[in-house]
């Protein structure tokens, strides 16, 4: 029977990626609390330029900081639903926290998939590159490739060249754009196309039938903060420097 949305995986596996993303956005939406927002340092110092040069009051501008901090979760997201998608193509795996992320079930592929072209720093290209280089070397018959989703441009060519003061080169590890690793493994040149065409048709299916019951909290931790300011007598800002920052010399008396 022809498949309903993409010819290189099933209709079921489709759905099933698009349900893992749909969790995910649940999930980082999910009431974002006073700790969850705190869990990483807020940066109190750009918070005020943010306000100062964007003329935007505190509390909009704390409800930005938590659709930041949402979205920066989804697009971690994003990259392991392509992970998913392309692990679902016939002769391919996803590797799930294996070391790799897409590897061919003969062992002549192995693939670490990056969502942006500009997410890794000078160390972490060069680690990715011995990664790669150690996986040629132990499967001679594998090509080895660093797929960025959404690169600068349409290509697929070894990845040679100066990293952290030392040159690098290897006749089998390769960096590849999104479109063309698409092609690779689905054997369609416009694969990645077919996905984007019919991605709104497959989530408005997908949300049809899936349990709408799940509800969304409401995010709290501007609530939270604001409780404390009514007795502190501080600013929302003042008042997430000092709950952030009371241990560094002076903050304490904010």
């Amino acid at each position: 029977m022809k498949n309903k949305y993409l010819s290189y995986i099933s209709d079921a596996h489709f759905l099933i990626c698009i349900g893992n993303l749909h969790k995910s956005y649940l999930k980082a939406k999910n009431n974002i609390t006073k700790k969850n927002f705190y869990s990483n340092k807020v940066d109190s110092i750009k918070l005020t330029f943010d306000a100062k040069f964007n003329d935007t009051d505190e509390e909009s501008l704390i409800q930005s900081e938590i659709l930041r901090q949402i979205d920066k979760s989804i697009n971690n997201s994003i990259g392991t639903f392509h992970e998913q998608i392309l692990g679902g193509i016939k002769g391919f795996e996803a590797g799930n926290l294996s070391g790799y992320d897409i590897k061919a079930k003969d062992d002549t592929l192995f693939a670490d998939i990056k969502n942006k072209h500009n997410t890794m720093n000078s160390s972490a290209a060069e680690a990715l590159f011995q990664k790669l280089a150690r996986y040629a070397n132990d499967y001679k018959k594998a090509k080895c490739y660093w797929v960025q989703i959404l690169a600068k441009g349409s290509f697929c060519e070894l990845w040679n060249g100066d990293i952290n003061g030392k040159e690098y080169s290897h006749s089998r590890v390769y960096k590849i754009s999104g479109d063309q690793f698409y092609a690779l493994l689905s054997g369609q040149d416009d694969a990645m196309l077919q996905l984007y065409k019919v991605l709104p048709i497959a989530i408005k299916d997908y949300l049809k039938s899936a349990d709408q019951n799940e509800e969304i909290a409401e995010n709290s931790a501007l609530n939270e903060i604001k409780s404390k300011t009514k007795k502190s007598k501080r600013s929302i800002l003042d008042q997430i420097t000092f709950e952030n920052y009371s241990y560094y010399l002076g903050f304490n008396k904010l």
